[in-house]
């Protein structure tokens, strides 16, 4: 049996060994605190889930879905992007929902890589950025993400040729797993290289509504111009609660979105007609939640980040997101630390190797679990520092 070059040669999806991992101990009846994932652990509000009952009780709602979202769902997305950021999208030629936002993330490359051409990646990023552009055929050329940069990539450094092949480029803020933002000024002028050399920009924004310290993250599409040149991915899962519900969107350039639509509507179908109920029941709903929830954020930051450097981590604050990206102690590499971690403390932080090459020598620790966790966890890498040698 031959399985295909592209998979040959495409590497692991390395979360899926983690959790293989993790899994074996729990099955050992060991307690793992999984700080490695950014995988919100606290419910959608009610209002969402009884809409999503509700309409699940519809016996029409279990037809297949079609491609393109409901219309519904398609204005309450643009009425979003109107309200949040000033955005005024065709809710027609400019929004499609998505089966989660990791779907277009990866399918995004079928509609616009062909065998050879560049892509722009973020070196530390979400892999699916990679991934995506090589099941495409595309090559990837890694922008690092410095800390004295602000973990902004240096679009001056990227040489002339490379730009000249370039087909399209990420960006990811608030970052995932820096917790870095970025400006508009940041935009404005990825805009004007994306005009100049024809590339698309894909912005990967699902971390705007979970910020804290009075920021407020932009959107991309709010520089002028942005919507000739580029899209943007967003998703419930962060901003509400939901990343089990598979709920995402891409938005922006018509044209782009077109391509998008062809490929998915050739791969896979539609988002379940409850699920979209209760995104439209988000969307539209109360909004002063997200508020009080990120304060439950801002509290669990606050102890990880205490406690990370109280043991050796060097770490900022992050403004945004739900990670903490951290230095690891003298000594260690990134996956030796992960590993020792979790095999003696059961203590599982994502080593920054996982998202690049630039990622060596960080560790992502997520606080998704509650403050009482984060604490045991924190005692837990303590008693094993003291033990263990790099």
């Amino acid at each position: 049996m031959r399985i295909a070059r592209r998979i040959r040669d495409l590497p692991p999806y390395v979360f899926a060994g983690v959790a293989r991992r993790i899994r074996e101990k729990e099955v050992r009846g060991e307690r793992v605190i999984n700080l490695g994932i950014g995988s919100p652990d606290m419910p959608p509000p009610d209002f969402v889930v009884r809409a999503m009952v509700e309409a699940a009780r519809d016996p029409s709602a279990h037809r297949y879905p079609g491609y393109v979202g409901t219309p519904e769902l398609r204005r309450a997305v643009a009425a979003y992007y109107r309200r949040r950021f000033g955005v005024e999208l065709d809710p027609e030629r400019e929004v499609l929902p998505l089966i989660g936002s990791k779907e277009g993330l990866a399918h995004v490359a079928w509609a616009l890589v062909d065998q050879g051409d560049v892509v722009l990646v973020p070196d530390p990023g979400y892999p699916t950025y990679r991934l995506g552009t090589l099941l495409a055929g595309g090559e990837v050329f890694f922008m690092p993400l410095k800390p004295e940069s602000g973990f902004l990539p240096d679009l001056e450094a990227v040489p002339e040729e490379v730009y000249r092949r370039a087909v399209a480029m990420w960006v990811n803020y608030p970052n995932n797993p820096t917790g870095a933002v970025a400006p508009l000024d940041f935009y404005r002028r990825l805009v004007e290289l994306a005009r100049h050399y024809d590339f698309v920009v894909l912005s990967d924004n699902p971390y705007a509504d979970v910020t804290f310290d009075g920021y407020r993250a932009p959107s991309f599409l709010q520089v002028e111009g942005a919507r000739e040149v580029g899209v943007e991915f967003n998703s419930l899962s962060k901003t509400y609660n939901m990343a089990g519900w598979r709920v995402g969107m891409a938005v922006g350039n018509a044209e782009v979105v077109k391509a998008l639509t062809r490929v998915k509507s050739n791969v896979d179908t539609g988002i379940f007609l409850p699920l979209q109920a209760g995104a439209v029941a988000a969307l539209e709903g109360p909004q002063e939640w997200i508020e009080e929830r990120n304060g439950v954020y801002r509290e669990r930051r606050d102890v990880l980040v205490a406690g990370l450097r109280a043991l050796g981590f060097t770490c900022d604050v992050p403004r945004a997101t739900l990670y903490v990206w951290a230095r690891v102690p003298a000594g260690w590499t990134a996956d030796a630390l992960a590993d020792t971690l979790l095999d003696r403390a059961g203590v599982w932080m994502t080593p920054g190797t996982f998202f690049g090459p630039s990622g060596e020598g960080f560790v992502r620790v997520a606080f998704t679990v509650d403050v009482e966790t984060i604490r045991e966890a924190l005692a837990r890498v303590e008693r094993v520092l003291k033990e263990a040698t790099p």
